[in-house]
């Protein structure tokens, strides 16, 4: 169906996920479009997108579409909701657009080309990195003939996978092996059939398993041999802690193509008929010349744009702008159409029968859970550990989760799992029924002050409601460290110490700090707070923020130089520290820092991450003073050039903290609950490199 062209486009987001910012800026962004509305059943999630782009939130689909506020919407929820979803919308008269994977099976896809059909609205799918300008280039360059006649093509998606090492465990993506390659093979298939075509799958190798709390295992590595006619396609996926390699290469008779999608770069080697060692040497120029080349576009193109244009933002302005212009003129994108979603869902069906059956699912337990102990938080790193810590003492736990047994399939005879909204506090109040602690690990990363207060505090302070009205004898907060101001190397810090004024500090300190102050002042509460330190272990990810800034697996750069001691801690000994704040009645109304012994600095802990496990990163120190000035211009973009009016404030004070300068004494845990950290350091380091899966 051709779209009118005399008024704005409406569009309409269903679901408000991470992905979701991603479209409402193309849609924006893109000429003819406007973003109408957006609905999520998460009250939450809906209303904080809504109110960040000033438009009306839903959370029943229903009432969004008889509000008639759009003409198209975008699906972006789970995919296994996309078909039911998309059928919707299309029988009441909307164009859909569809987050990969379309739908769960070619079957499914076809469903919904025959709704959009008998409907005669638009359907259209986001392949987007096939968007990217380079990849345009790419596909006009192998279309004019200018590689020569190919005959291999090497599709890579190497990009670590943290949810297989450090969670969530509980979302979609984690729930089956199928599910990984549903989920990340639309992108190299889309590279494939665009170029050549349907695809015959031949053959498909898992590798490099990893066992997941619970039991269940999953697949780290895919290699796919497939055929396009007479060229030879292998697509390979990559989910371990590797360096991120992302690319399409193209061998043909003439020259060799490789595009490099994640960065958006495109570098073409030719021969050449020079002698000798000009030959080499040219041919290497030419190389060079090509990189250079593309390291000036992509770097003027990002700074002029204020970074609004990097390749992913730009893979979905292009997206979206060309699934539009093909409604408008009645003539879809072939890269974005329903047959391309077809044909990738028909070779990602092919290869998911060539794999071995699914994993037969535990049997059921034999006895039901009786908790008498409450973990909200509980499906994240520390709270996994602490529900496994109370399960072997012998305690039954209740766990908040999205439902399912998550990661506690194979305890599921003493650990309860309850989906509850955290804003419910009604249903909060009937899942406390029968119990006797409530540990909060819940957190929320906002990305203003009063985003902050509404979701972090209105929910620890919703939490701590509902304790008193189910009458919860105790209710044990994590707070951070981070709250207190560590820039001083002469001050230790302690519990006594307060936090002082934290309205110049990163939202993350500052509303984790409110939370601790406005439980303090709530009466009737039998509180106890925690605050741990940098917690790693069995389950932790490599990637840990709280050490410095990460720019891929292999590369990070430390809160300040990195000779400092930081305040580590295993996860085994917080759990401990937990369960004593729940033991001991002299911990109501007391606060402990959980910091292990002063051992390592940030240099020592990745030292010995080469040492014992051959990964040898390349970690480099910072100037805290030089970071703070860079998170000021980048501060007066978003404020200014991007007018985002809540965008905090950075402060030198703040940089200075996080680099952890300031020593910490932690004898409160141990003289009043008997707390007891690992002491030794080769005890430390086992279990917190050799036992902790950071790589695979």
């Amino acid at each position: 169906m051709t779209m009118p062209t005399q008024a704005a486009i409406r569009v309409g987001i269903i679901g408000a996920g991470y992905i979701a910012t991603w479209h409402a800026d193309a849609i924006r962004a893109t000429a003819g479009l406007t973003l109408a509305a957006v609905c999520d059943p998460a009250e939450e999630a809906a209303g904080s997108l809504a109110r960040t782009y000033g438009v009306p939130a839903f959370t029943d689909l229903d009432l969004m579409i008889a509000a008639g506020l759009c003409d198209a919407v975008h699906i972006l929820t789970p995919p296994n909701l996309h078909r039911d979803l998309a059928e919707k919308c299309l029988r009441a008269g909307l164009h859909v657009f569809i987050e990969k994977p379309v739908a769960l099976s070619a079957q499914e896809v076809e469903s919904i080309i025959a709704a959009a059909e008998a409907a005669g609205r638009g359907f259209g799918v986001s392949h987007n990195f096939l968007g990217l300008p380079a990849y345009e280039r790419l596909r006009k360059l192998k279309q004019a003939g200018e590689l020569g006649l190919v005959s291999r093509a090497q599709i890579d998606w190497s990009l670590p996978l943290a949810p297989l090492r450090s969670g969530p465990y509980g979302i979609w993506l984690m729930r089956d092996t199928r599910n990984l390659l549903l989920e990340l093979g639309p992108h190299p298939f889309s590279f494939a059939i665009d170029l050549f075509g349907p695809i015959d799958v031949e053959h498909v190798s898992l590798g490099q398993w990893i066992t997941l709390p619970g039991g269940a295992r999953r697949p780290q590595s895919w290699r796919i041999l497939a055929r396009a006619g007479n060229v030879d396609v292998t697509l390979s996926l990559s989910l371990v802690e590797t360096y991120d390699d992302r690319s399409v290469t193209l061998r043909g008779s003439s020259a060799t193509a490789r595009l490099d999608y994640a960065a958006d770069t495109l570098v073409v080697s030719k021969d050449n008929t020079a002698d000798l060692v000009a030959n080499a040497f040219l041919k290497e120029m030419g190389k060079a010349a090509g990189h250079a080349r593309e390291a000036f576009v992509n770097g003027f193109r990002q700074v002029s744009s204020l970074n609004q244009k990097s390749p992913y933002g730009l893979s979905f302005r292009n997206t979206i702008r060309a699934f539009y212009r093909g409604l408008a003129s009645g003539v879809p994108d072939e890269r974005f159409s329903p047959r391309s979603a077809l044909q990738v869902m028909q070779a990602i069906d092919a290869s998911l029968a060539k794999i071995p059956a699914p994993q037969m699912p535990l049997p059921a337990p034999m006895r039901k859970p009786q908790p008498r102990v409450m973990v909200i938080g509980g499906t994240g790193f520390i709270g996994r550990n602490l529900t496994r810590s109370l399960v072997r003492k012998g305690i039954d736990v209740r766990v908040l989760s999205r439902g399912g047994p998550g990661p506690f399939a194979d305890i599921a005879a003493h650990v309860e799992t309850v989906g509850v909204s955290l804003r419910d506090e009604d249903g909060l109040v009937r899942t406390m029924e029968g119990i006797d602690c409530v540990f909060n690990l819940a957190k929320s990363m906002d990305k203003t002050w009063d985003a902050a207060l509404e979701n972090d505090v209105g929910t620890a302070l919703r939490i701590a409601r509902a304790c008193r009205r189910a009458g919860v004898g105790r209710l044990i907060y994590t707070g951070t460290i981070a709250s207190y101001d560590m820039s001083r190397p002469d001050r230790p810090i302690t519990e006594d110490m307060p936090f002082g004024d934290l309205t110049a500090r990163n939202l993350y300190a500052r509303s984790k700090a409110e939370c601790e102050k406005r439980l303090s002042e709530t009466d009737g509460l039998s509180l106890v707070i925690a605050r741990p330190g940098i917690v790693v272990g069995d389950g932790g990810p490599l990637q840990h923020w709280g050490i410095g800034r990460w720019h891929g697996p292999g590369a990070v750069k430390l809160w300040g130089n990195g000779r400092n001691i930081l305040p580590f801690v295993l996860a085994d000994d917080v759990s401990d520290g937990l369960i004593a704040m729940m033991e001991h009645p002299q911990a109501v109304g007391e606060s402990f820092n959980l910091t292990g012994e002063p051992m390592f600095t940030g240099h020592d802990y990745f030292e010995a991450i080469h040492r014992r496990a051959g990964a040898k990163l390349k970690v480099r120190g910072s100037s805290l003073a030089a970071l703070w000035l860079a998170d000021g211009g980048k501060y007066l973009l978003k404020r200014y050039g991007l007018q985002r009016k809540g965008t905090p404030r950075p402060s030198l004070a703040d940089w200075k903290s996080r680099g952890h300068l300031s020593p910490f004494d932690n004898g409160k845990p141990k003289r009043l609950l008997g707390w007891r950290p690992e002491t030794d350091r080769e005890a430390f380091l086992r279990r917190a490199i050799d036992e902790a899966h950071l790589f695979w």
